[in-house]
């Protein structure tokens, strides 16, 4: 099977990551109904889904292929959204993991523009790059999704382009169909500026108290 993630706590001053279970289920059920006008593009579970959400998601970290995290505020101790470590790849020997995926990600609507997601992107970045040793992180969206793309780029990450029906497209309507996914990245020799500049974002949502 090769490298089989693995997704240890990872503790911020924003937010905390902890191992996705169904401890956390009531908070994602409320926090994934609090306004979903932001979640057109990206699957995100009724509240009455969050149990067989977080089954899915276990089945798939069962598998090696994912670590997937609840993303829990620190000044509240609420789970507010999910994300995930996503499908290693092992290029050069099954015993190194060369790049890996962060995605699955979401967050209630309140929970958007506090620095959680820059935070939680800095955790995620910083153990893939600095302790497993990976060359590259890549993110990828729905091509359409304006708000999930400004996002991406704004934690550092640069677009490399659109792959066309890529894979499954999450919007309420198009089941079955495919979407053209954008694709972005971080490289290792990027790491370095661009945790820079994530340390310097989070550190401004700590001072401002947001």
């Amino acid at each position: 099977m090769g490298h089989a993630l693995e997704g240890p706590l990872l503790e911020g001053e924003l937010v905390r990551l902890e191992s996705l279970e169904h401890r956390h289920a009531a908070d994602l059920a409320l926090a994934a109904e609090e306004e979903r006008g932001t979640y057109e593009f990206t699957w995100v579970p009724r509240a009455d889904e969050v149990r067989g959400y977080i089954d899915a998601q276990l089945a798939r970290a069962a598998t090696g292929r994912l670590a997937p995290y609840a993303q829990v505020s620190v000044a509240t101790g609420r789970a507010m959204g999910a994300t995930s470590y996503w499908e290693p790849r092992c290029w050069q020997s099954d015993d190194q993991l060369d790049a890996v995926e962060v995605g699955f990600t979401w967050l209630a609507r309140s929970a958007q523009g506090t620095g959680i997601n820059a935070e939680a992107k800095l955790l995620l970045f910083r153990h893939a790059f600095e302790v497993w040793g990976v060359s590259r992180v890549d993110l990828k969206t729905d091509a359409r999704n304006s708000r999930s793309r400004a996002a991406i780029q704004s934690v550092g990450a640069r677009f490399e382009g659109v792959l066309r029906n890529w894979s499954r497209s999450w919007v309420p309507g198009e089941e079955g169909r495919l979407r053209d996914s954008a694709i972005f990245s971080i490289t290792a020799a990027e790491w370095p500026d661009s945790r820079q500049r994530l340390e310097q974002r989070v550190a401004a949502f700590v001072a401002a108290g947001v």
